[in-house]
C-alpha cells in the first residue's frame, strides 16, 4: 500500500506542476495583463511557469517503475518513455528561452517583440512527445502504469503542442521588416496551449485519484 500511495503523491505532483505551469504561460500571455505587467512582469511569470513545468517533467520522467527501453520492452512503455524523455527536453529548452528573454526585457524592455514567445526547439519537442504519448495510448493495457496515460490528456497534449508551434511560427521576426510575421497567432497559440496542457493536466490528476 505505502508504495501506491507514493505513486499517487508523484502523480498528483506531476499534474500539479504541469497545471499551475500552464497557468502561469496562459497568464502571462494575456494581452492586458502583458500591458499591465510590462515585458519584464510577464517575463518573470513565464520564467517560473517554465520552471514548473520542468519540475512536473522531472517527475513524469522519474516515477518509480519507469525504466529507460531495452530488449523486451513493450512498444507502448518504449513509446511513454521516450515521450517523457522528449518532453524534458523540451522544458528545459523553454528554461532557457524564457530565461534569456526575461534577461533580455530587463536589459531593454522598450525593444521590439520583448518578452518571451515559445521557441521553434522547445516546441518541436513537445509536439513529438506528444505525438509519442499518443502511440503508447494506444495500447494503454500494456503500460508501466495504466493510469500514467490517459487517451484524453494525450490527445490534449497533442493540441496543446499544436498551439505552441503555431505560436512559434507567429512570433519569427521577419528580418526585412523587423516584426512579428504574427503577433495575433503568436499569443493566440501561446493561450490555447497553455489552456490544452492546463486541461490535460487537471484531468490526469482526476485520473491519478
Amino acid at each position: 500500500m505505502p508504495r501506491v500511495v507514493a505513486r499517487t503523491t508523484r502523480l498528483r505532483r506531476e499534474a500539479w506542476g504541469f497545471a499551475t505551469g500552464s497557468c502561469c504561460f496562459f497568464v502571462a500571455a494575456l494581452p492586458w495583463f502583458a500591458a499591465w505587467a510590462g515585458p519584464v512582469g510577464a517575463g518573470w511569470v513565464f520564467f517560473v511557469g517554465s520552471i514548473l513545468f520542468t519540475a512536473a517533467g522531472f517527475v513524469q520522467l522519474s516515477l518509480s517503475g519507469r525504466r529507460p527501453p531495452r530488449p523486451g520492452t513493450e512498444p507502448a512503455d518504449r513509446a511513454d518513455w521516450f515521450a517523457a524523455a522528449v518532453q524534458f527536453v523540451g522544458t528545459l529548452c523553454f528554461n532557457v528561452s524564457t530565461g534569456v528573454a526575461l534577461a533580455a526585457a530587463i536589459a531593454d524592455p522598450t525593444r521590439l517583440g520583448a518578452g518571451w514567445r515559445p521557441d521553434a526547439v522547445g516546441s518541436i519537442a513537445f509536439l513529438v512527445a506528444s505525438a509519442l504519448a499518443v502511440v503508447a495510448t494506444r495500447d494503454r493495457g500494456r503500460l508501466w502504469d495504466p493510469d500514467a496515460r490517459t487517451w484524453h490528456g494525450t490527445w490534449l497534449n497533442l493540441l496543446g503542442s499544436i498551439a505552441f508551434g503555431v505560436s512559434a511560427v507567429g512570433a519569427y521576426v521577419v528580418p526585412t521588416t523587423d516584426t512579428l510575421l504574427s503577433a495575433f497567432w503568436a499569443n493566440l497559440g501561446t493561450l490555447i496551449g497553455a489552456l490544452c496542457f492546463l486541461a490535460a493536466a487537471l484531468l490526469s490528476r482526476r485520473a491519478a485519484e
